[in-house]
């Protein structure tokens, strides 16, 4: 599975959209955003764990979240549950 983040503040990706659904339980961050400072530069970046759920589908979901638990690929900030994208892929950063 392939993700495009279109906003992220720090370190958080508040837009984004699904590329390719194959493969649910390996997702993979492309970041094409403006960001500045501190954005995306101090450590993994996190996607809500609910946006996931939404962009895939809960039935193909739900047996990947277990998964991805295990893996250490779930986080929880705040309390909210977050998909954490230790690496991931520049496709076109504007940074200010």
């Amino acid at each position: 599975m392939r993700i495009t983040a279109l906003s992220v503040f720090e370190g958080i990706v508040y837009h984004s959209h699904a590329v390719d659904l194959s493969n649910p339980c390996r997702p993979t961050l492309e970041v094409e955003a403006l960001v500045r400072e501190g954005d995306v530069d101090s450590g993994p970046l996190h996607l809500a764990l609910a946006e996931y759920l939404v962009m895939v589908g809960v039935d193909a979901g739900r047996p990947c979240v277990d998964e991805l638990r295990r893996k250490g690929r779930i986080v929880e900030i705040q309390g909210v549950p977050y998909l954490t994208f230790p690496t991931w892929t520049p496709t076109d950063l504007e940074q200010r």
